[in-house]
């Protein structure tokens, strides 16, 4: 009797341990299974990871690039073409309008600074020297000035057609002279004028109004082209 009991004790014994093994065989197996497990999937998360950086990376950087190296390329070709475009056009517009001191620059009257003389030969003339403004190169591209005694038709000089030189250069200390005798006829008639306007053309915006030395009676009145020789500018009817 005790030897069956001992028997199917150590059968029970015998039973528990390899209910305990198998239970620790599969825990081992179920803890195998979930590192093979967590062991996959670890790396296709990091090569999903991996592989999705590198597109992201790959397609941002070239796009990145692109549109850099494309706004590089415009900016630098449309800043080229506004460069050469406008230093062609100030170029040539400077070129061709030029300054006072370009060549075949016309003087206006405010270019210019005139003194007026009293002149004795051929009965009494005003002789008008101008000279160039400081700083100011131009030419006298008409021969005769514009001048008048008053603003009425009466008191404009004609010209008699001495003298006269096409262009004159004024600079510096060069001078060109007109000669002005306010009556060429020999009636007492007249009028009296303290001042003469002259211009360098009939319309020119900006005549300058001279004081004469003295008071002159006009009647008349004629005028002599631009000289740079004094004894052409002496005003005489031919």
């Amino acid at each position: 009797m005790r030897s069956r009991l001992a028997a199917r004790s150590a059968r029970l014994v015998l039973a528990a341990a390899a209910v305990t093994a198998l239970a620790a065989t599969t825990t081992a197996c179920n803890n195998d299974d979930t590192a093979d497990a967590g062991s996959s999937a670890t790396p296709s998360a990091a090569a999903s990871a991996g592989s999705g950086g590198s597109d992201t990376s790959s397609s941002d950087s070239p796009s990145a690039g692109s549109s850099a190296d494309g706004s590089n390329s415009s900016g630098s070709n449309s800043s080229g073409s506004t460069d050469k475009t406008g230093s062609g056009d100030d170029g040539k517009s400077g070129s061709g309008d030029g300054g006072k001191s370009g060549y075949g620059q016309s003087c206006g009257t405010n270019d210019l600074d005139f003194t007026v003389t009293s002149e004795s030969q051929a009965g009494g003339y005003y002789q008008v020297t101008a000279k160039a403004k400081s700083g100011i190169t131009c030419y006298l591209d008409v021969n005769t000035p514009s001048v008048s005694f008053g603003s009425g038709a009466d008191g404009v000089a004609s010209p008699v057609g001495q003298g006269g030189e096409d262009p004159i250069k004024l600079s510096g200390s060069a001078v060109a002279y007109t000669g002005i005798s306010p009556k060429t006829t020999k009636s007492n008639a007249g009028k009296e004028f303290e001042n003469v306007i002259i211009a360098l053309t009939d319309n020119d915006p900006n005549p300058a109004e001279l004081k004469l030395p003295d008071t002159a009676n006009v009647d008349k009145p004629i005028v002599t082209n631009w000289s740079t020789n004094r004894a052409e500018t002496v005003p005489v009817i031919v």
